[in-house]
């Protein structure tokens, strides 16, 4: 039997008792005759006259955005920074190690002055300090935000004097301090020398990885190069070269002779050897 939807199994069983496919009738048959099985809906269903609304209003999307997330932080750390700008522009180190700072130990009911974190407050320690006097000492928020604020600018008044005093203090025992294009044009000089250095250092291990060097005197009385005029000049003449033999230039360096010398007295000797060659008809 070909599958049919649950709808049509009773319309088909029909069909094939007709046709005597099936010779006795199903013990469901009649069930099933009497308690049919709800038909399909059809895919565009007709719109009822009773519930139509009105052409002017539109169906709303159901929401699917998550809901906004709420911190009481949030909302006392952008009034602070509304009544502190400046805050805003102070240096922060954001780099963490291994692994993220535990929390301060003295907090809830134990933390009752912002002094109790030290003397140097940051933004951050300013706004815990609020929201820590609503939650854990049960003062309303904007009481708790005004009494944190005037702890605030007291601690970093005293911080800023403090350094003033000690600047003062240091340059009247001859303390220089360097502006901050002073600092800039020193750190420049030296990424500049670090760069020269390592020119250097790479040129000398260049120079280090060769196995020779040629050295080459270029005022050792040889002249400017004839391409060989000279040579072919005196040996038209018949002069011949003073080539010094492998046994002089050895029994010199024996004896201890310049070998300048040597080359010398063999050129006088080969001089007149060849002269006297000329004169001989």
């Amino acid at each position: 039997m070909v599958r049919r939807i649950a709808s049509q199994v009773h319309k088909q069983a029909a069909r094939l008792m007709r046709a005597n496919y099936i010779k006795n009738e199903p013990v469901w048959f009649q069930a099933v005759l009497e308690h049919p099985p709800l038909p399909l809906p059809p895919r565009a269903p007709p719109v009822r006259e009773d519930c139509r609304l009105p052409s002017s209003r539109k169906m709303r999307k159901p929401k699917t955005e998550p809901l906004p997330i709420f911190y009481l932080e949030d909302k006392v750390r952008r009034q602070f920074f509304r009544d502190h700008p400046f805050e805003a522009f102070r240096p922060v180190s954001i780099v963490e190690g291994r692994e993220v700072e535990d929390e301060h130990p003295v907090r809830g009911t134990g933390w009752t002055r912002l002094a109790q974190r030290g003397l140097n407050p940051s933004p951050e320690d300013a706004v815990h300090f609020a929201v820590n006097l609503h939650n854990h000492h049960k003062m309303a928020l904007s009481i708790a935000y005004t009494r944190a604020v005037a702890e605030f600018r007291s601690l970093r008044a005293g911080h800023e004097f403090a350094n003033t005093f000690a600047r003062m203090e240091a340059e009247a025992y001859g303390t220089v301090f360097p502006s901050e294009i002073d600092r800039t044009f020193e750190k420049e000089n030296a990424v500049y020398q670090s760069a020269d250095r390592k020119v250097e250092l790479d040129r000398g291990a260049l120079l280090a990885r060769k196995r020779w060097k040629a050295i080459l005197d270029v005022n050792n009385g040889m002249g400017d190069f004839d391409r060989g005029q000279q040579y072919t000049r005196n040996w038209k003449q018949g002069v011949r070269p003073t080539y010094l033999p492998v046994d002089e230039l050895a029994a010199a360096s024996e004896a201890g002779k310049p070998v300048q010398s040597i080359e010398q007295d063999h050129a006088a000797a080969s001089l007149a050897f060849a002269k006297i060659l000329a004169s001989t008809p």
